[in-house]
């Protein structure tokens, strides 16, 4: 019996590209790559990553979150978040385990939870 190792192919993500605006609710059940703005509520049952050109102004749910770029709202991950070198976040945060690189700016409270938070039945 072979063991099948389950992975996904970059079919599987779903990319909004620099120049994209969306206005209202954004949810995913896939992975997204966002690299437009956001005026709204996400929820991405995968992996949402920001690039650096992108900015959400709401609050954020995924599995993991990898961010380049800006958020105005909270964050919650079931797994990880990832503030890289030239993200900025301004809210606050929940996850169970989080990355933040030199050069980062984070202005908000955050919670190391080993449970995963609960995702709110408004963004879902």
């Amino acid at each position: 019996m072979a063991l099948i190792k389950e992975s996904r192919s970059a079919e599987d993500v779903s990319i909004l590209s620099q120049g994209v605006k969306i206005e209202g609710k954004f949810i995913s059940s896939g992975d997204v790559r966002l690299d437009g703005v956001v005026v709204g509520n996400v929820s991405v049952d995968g992996n949402l990553t920001l690039g650096e050109t992108a900015k959400i102004q709401g609050d954020v749910n995924a599995k993991n979150v990898i961010v380049s770029g800006a958020i105005e709202g909270s964050v919650k991950a079931s797994e990880k978040i990832v503030l890289e070198s030239k993200s900025r976040l301004k809210g606050d945060l929940v996850a169970k385990i989080l990355l933040v690189e030199e050069g980062a700016k984070f202005d908000g409270k955050s919670v190391m939870s080993p449970q995963p938070p609960p995702l709110s039945p408004q963004t879902k």
